[in-house]
């Protein structure tokens, strides 16, 4: 694991290259699309967050039950899309399991992208129950998780390096500051 102040001497990457895929993952609440939206905005990147795919799933009527891997999937095809156009891409979901975690570096690899993976958390349990129990949907339709839901919900260790930010404290333009310098240091 990798601290944001070991980011600035040099995250891994799975390549140098000009075009990126920016891997954000974190249990909800942890404010991975709060830094997702500031840093695309920032870097001109596209922004491919899960939570929207599976609403818009959801809303076509085709799913009637579980949405499994559907809106990863989705995700996956649309970065690479976009990757092999030249841009970089900031991936947003919770990225809970190693499947899915390896699956967001093979579509850096297939479309010769560089990737840098980041777990987003929040250290302090307090700050991150009061997110999860005050924060407003900002999807339509979009049921947001319940504080147990979230203790609850399956999410493995990692087993490799990433950059690892703490939003418990620091501010937000501290964080994509830090972020910042990871990926152009990874260009």
């Amino acid at each position: 694991m990798e601290t944001a102040d070991a980011a600035l001497k040099g995250p891994r990457y799975t390549e140098r290259a000009l075009t990126m895929l920016i891997i954000l993952g974190g249990l909800p609440g942890a404010g991975k699309t709060t830094i997702a939206r500031e840093l695309a905005g920032q870097l001109g990147a596209t922004h491919v967050r899960i939570d929207s795919i599976e609403q818009a799933i959801r809303e076509s009527g085709v799913v009637v039950v579980a949405l499994d891997d559907a809106g990863y999937r989705v995700g996956y095809a649309v970065a690479e899309d976009n990757l092999r156009l030249g841009r970089t891409v900031v991936a947003d979901s919770v990225n809970p399991l190693q499947v899915t975690r390896n699956a967001w570096v093979e579509v850096a690899k297939r479309a010769r992208a560089g990737a840098l993976e980041i777990e987003i958390t929040c250290s302090d349990p307090d700050e991150h129950r009061r997110r999860v129990e005050t924060r407003t949907p900002d999807i339509p339709g979009l049921r947001l998780p319940t504080w147990a839901d979230v203790v609850a919900r399956e999410y493995d260790p990692w087993d490799r390096e990433r950059l690892v930010i703490d939003t418990a404290s620091g501010s937000l333009e501290d964080h994509v500051r830090t972020l910042r310098a990871a990926i152009e240091f990874g260009r």
